[in-house]
């Protein structure tokens, strides 16, 4: 069995995340499982559904993958595993093990503003959207967002204007595109962006996948705008995972009379950034420091000890074993906010790849 099989067969563990699964691993590889006897299965933890899934695969199931990648160049399963998976999607709590893809699969590597809200604007709300996404696709972000009505086909539709790039995460399977009326701009999207889903390309819409498929928006994101939204809005969850992400917040204010904008008012008072214009926005992003960031540790890395600046000194405090983000505030001798900042940098270069309790070295010299 290829590692594209044994991928799909640990994606159907019942009763299994990926959190779970790390866990069970106990330090293998999630290959060697399939080396495993029955007896080192149960000692590892899994039950006897999941380990009878593990020893006979669903081929039905994954043959459909199979035929769906066939079917398209641009079609590709990346999974946690993955160099290609996106930095800042493994930082959240629960990271999707797989990501299903259509388009232009670089662009999970670029950074990302997710623009969200009302799935029955306003048309000031409209155009606010269209503008934003439009002049933040210049400013070289990618507009991120959830492929719904409203709001979020503005977002998508303003990036594709700017002829900039947009990624579209669904709460369904690629085969299956929801809302119907979105097809054409799936499309679209497919051609000059990306269309990205956790679930398998035959899964339907319902309405738990929602929530799943907002912390991916967000995960995969440096901030989320949310643009029009009542006190009940799908769009206050993506926020609210925003924030638990550690995420930028912002929304767009409006009239007190409007209640589609209740919503972003108690954003803003809760401490989310007040947006007028796409100024506001990339001023609170640390697009700048990461990219200055990348560019001086390639001049700098072969500098003495004595003139390091802090990219190469967090780099020197992960070892090419798991390092806990305690372990490298101790030896870099560093607050904690450029810890973190630096770290975010280095895997977004390619230096280390967040793992199971830690970071881990995986290359010296940029």
């Amino acid at each position: 069995m290829d590692k594209l099989h044994q991928l799909l067969t640990l994606d159907l563990l019942p009763g299994i995340g990926l959190y779970r699964l790390q866990k069970k691993l106990k330090g293998l590889s999630p290959y060697q499982l399939f080396d495993c006897s029955d007896l080192e299965l149960v000692a590892l933890g899994f039950n006897a559904q999941q380990r009878a899934v593990i020893k006979t695969p669903n081929w039905a199931a994954i043959n459909q993958v199979e035929a769906w990648l066939k079917r398209g160049e641009s079609r590709q399963v990346i999974s946690f595993y993955d160099a290609q998976y996106p930095a800042l999607l493994k930082q959240i709590s629960s990271p999707p093990l797989l990501l299903f893809c259509q388009g232009h699969v670089q662009l999970l590597h670029q950074f990302q503003l997710a623009i969200v809200g009302s799935r029955a604007p306003t048309i000031a709300a409209r155009e606010t959207a269209k503008s934003l996404a439009h002049e933040l696709t210049q400013a070289g972000l990618v507009i991120t967002s959830g492929l719904a009505t409203g709001i979020d086909s503005c977002a998508h539709l303003g990036a594709i204007s700017a002829r900039g790039s947009t990624i579209a995460v669904l709460g369904s399977g690629l085969d299956n595109i929801y809302p119907r009326s979105n097809i054409g701009l799936a499309a679209k999207i497919s051609q000059c962006g990306l269309l990205v889903s956790e679930f398998w390309p035959h899964i339907a819409p319902k309405a738990a996948h929602f929530p799943r498929r907002n912390r991916i928006v967000s995960g995969l994101s440096l901030g989320v705008v949310v643009v029009e939204a009542a006190q009940r809005s799908g769009s206050l969850i993506t926020a609210r995972l925003a924030a638990e992400q550690n995420r930028e917040v912002f929304a767009v204010p409006g009239s007190v009379n409007n209640p589609k904008v209740q919503g972003c008012h108690k954003l803003i008072n809760q401490g989310a950034k007040l947006v007028a214009t796409a100024a506001d926005i990339l001023e609170e992003l640390p697009i700048e420091s990461l990219v200055e960031a990348t560019k001086q540790h390639k001049i700098h890395s072969r500098l003495s000890p004595q003139s390091l600046l802090p990219f190469d000194i967090i780099l020197d405090s992960v070892g090419y074993e798991t390092t806990s983000i305690d372990q490298v505030v101790e030896r870099s001798k560093m607050s904690i906010d450029v810890v973190l900042q630096q770290l975010l940098a280095l895997e977004l270069a390619g230096l280390i790849v967040l793992g199971s309790g830690g970071y881990i070295r995986i290359s010296g010299d940029g």
